[in-house]
């Protein structure tokens, strides 16, 4: 067999052991002074410099307003790796990074900013060997998505050369609903193919999410239960225990709802409802989504089926907490939703029947997310009376963070003459069984940019379904009073309660 031309004699494709290391290539950020690029994106850049995983090669270029030099950006970047990166800082790995770093100042719609963008590209491709390659994070305000878009093609920044790339990098949320998603993907798409367009959900590239594909279709003892003759119903649950923050301008006239479960959680219920894809490649696994996606179907009464909330003042962990429309940058009146709950199901051989809860919410009782697949009773109990009061249903939850594992309750005899049987639980936490720490998401999302891996990004299509889920609900609450209220520091209203005890369940206190 004739090895390919450039090829690692050396490397053994088939060798897992083996990290995949990024080819030459460089990476622009837009709006490079936010807190998204600062905590996250600058640190997981020097994180996979420093486990070798970056070219040596590899540009970073910042794109903002500021007024800096090159060796001001430097700094900055240099004071958020030293403050967020997972991994020590090295002096060497910091030097060779150094080399490929420039700044370019400008605003989005100032055409001389561009094209110094462009000359700082062809300067870094002779100077570092970049290749030509290059992905372009867009880390602005969804607003300015149009414009940077249409920038990059009135310069000609995201044309393709031959044997090289260019790439998009989109944040959430893509659109606010159905019809602004479809208007974007169509202006995004007219710069960039499809296949080189990555909407980054920061949830699909914690390991934990991944160890549900592995977790399903690795082992033989999940998969035949895991169906509507054995599971009684699925909370899916992201909780916040933080409020807005500084992010009023952007989550006001947002929500919960948009802001979490049209991306985040419908993406975790595709993924723990599909049905075992052919393999791992993208369109396989695009493709199982998709169909679960098509067969969610909402409830006919959305008015006992969902739920929106706004946090009030309260105290939370001893603190006294503003209520969300007494915050700094919001109308009194405001009609946002802070929390939000929905019930869907899904029509399908595997799942018609069973319930799926998905709710999400800020200033609730801890932060955590969580996926718990709650089981069908045992149809008879030969106990005494009084024998198995304290058991529940068994369930397997994966807790996606923090503390990411999972965990399995099942009930068990307690030690003992008589017979009683109560809820245990089983732990596999990440932290305690593997060497290795788990790298940051957007280390993995980064490292798959670069690499043109899409496996863990959601595709056009899947956007577009989420909206068409979440629309008709968000129409419904438009038109139908006010959001219900919660204290901050508790997990929710009462009415999130009153859905699931219609249904003769409740919500699992993670």
């Amino acid at each position: 067999m004739s090895a390919v031309p450039g090829a690692n004699p050396l490397r053994d494709a088939q060798d897992r052991g083996l990290p995949r290391i990024a080819g030459p290539s460089g990476l622009v950020i837009f709006g490079v002074t936010g807190d998204l690029s600062r905590k996250k994106l600058m640190p997981a850049v020097y994180d996979l410099a420093n486990r070798g995983l970056l070219p040596p090669g590899f540009s970073l270029i910042g794109f903002a307003r500021r007024d800096w030099e090159d060796e001001d950006f430097a700094q900055v970047v240099h004071d958020a790796v030293k403050e967020h990166a997972r991994t020590p800082f090295r002096e060497e790995v910091w030097q060779q990074l150094i080399q490929g770093m420039r700044f370019v100042q400008g605003n989005f719609d100032d055409d001389e900013a561009f094209e110094t963008l462009k000359a700082t590209i062809q300067e870094l491709d002779k100077a570092q060997g970049t290749g030509g390659n290059f992905a372009f994070y867009l880390s602005v305000p969804p607003k300015f998505f149009p414009k940077v878009v249409q920038q990059l093609k009135k310069h000609g920044l995201a044309d393709q050369k031959e044997g090289s790339w260019r790439r998009a990098v989109i944040e959430k949320p893509f659109g606010h609903d159905l019809a602004s998603a479809q208007e974007l993907n169509q202006l995004v798409h007219d710069v960039f193919p499809p296949n080189e367009v990555f909407r980054i959900d920061h949830y699909l590239g914690k390991e934990t999410v991944q160890n549900i594909l592995a977790l399903r279709f690795a082992n033989t003892m999940f998969e035949p239960i895991w169906n509507r003759s054995y599971v009684d119903h699925v909370q899916i649950t992201m909780a916040e225990d933080i409020g807005i923050g500084g992010r009023a301008g952007y989550y006001d006239g947002i929500g919960a709802a948009r802001d979490v479960i049209q991306n985040h959680l419908l993406q975790l219920l595709a993924l723990t409802a599909m049905e075992e894809p052919g393999s791992f490649h993208p369109k396989a696994l695009v493709a199982e989504k998709l169909k679960v996606l098509t067969a969610v179907e909402l409830p006919e009464d959305l008015g006992l089926h969902t739920v929106r909330a706004q946090y009030e003042h309260a105290w939370q962990g001893g603190q006294e907490v503003l209520g969300y429309c007494e915050e700094e940058g919001i109308d009194p009146k405001s009609t946002t939703d802070t929390y939000a709950a929905i019930k869907l199901t899904i029509n399908n051989r595997r799942w018609a029947g069973v319930p799926f809860y998905l709710r999400t919410g800020k200033r609730l009782g801890r932060r955590v997310t969580e996926i718990a697949v709650v089981f069908k009773r045992a149809p008879y109990l030969p106990f005494e009376s009084g024998a198995t009061e304290e058991l529940g249903g068994n369930a397997l939850v994966i807790r996606v963070q923090p503390d990411e594992g999972v965990t399995v309750r099942f009930g068990s005899k307690v030690p003992g003459t008589s017979m009683e049987v109560r809820d245990v639980t089983m732990d596999f936490a990440y932290g305690e069984s593997f060497t290795e720490s788990s790298p940051e998401a957007y280390e993995r999302l980064l490292l798959d940019v670069l690499l043109g891996d899409a496996n863990l990004f959601p595709r056009h299509q899947e956007v577009e379904l989420s909206w068409t889920i979440l629309d008709p609900i968000e129409e419904y609450w438009a038109k139908h009073g006010k959001p219900a209220k919660y204290a901050a520091g508790t997990w929710g209203p009462a009415e999130a309660d009153e859905m699931l005890a219609r249904d003769g369940r409740s919500w699992r206190r993670p």
